[in-house]
């Protein structure tokens, strides 16, 4: 847990998907498909995940809140 609320405003791909208990490959495909699910930030030629979203799915709440 404190990891996840230690996270950047941003994650790459990668971060998410270990957040998630998924893959990298799995979370591409599912981004591709569009069934990823939390809201993706495609910037040039590169995939950030807001953190911000990612708890949400994951039910946690921020320090603060």
């Amino acid at each position: 847990m404190k990891e996840l609320l230690a996270l950047p405003p941003t994650v790459n791909v990668s971060t998410a998907a270990r957040a998630l208990g998924i893959g990298v490959h799995k979370a591409y495909a599912l981004i591709k498909s569009g069934d990823f699910p939390v809201k993706t930030l495609p910037l040039g030629g590169t995939t950030r995940v807001p953190a911000a979203a990612l708890w949400r799915e994951l039910g946690v709440e921020p320090p603060g809140r």
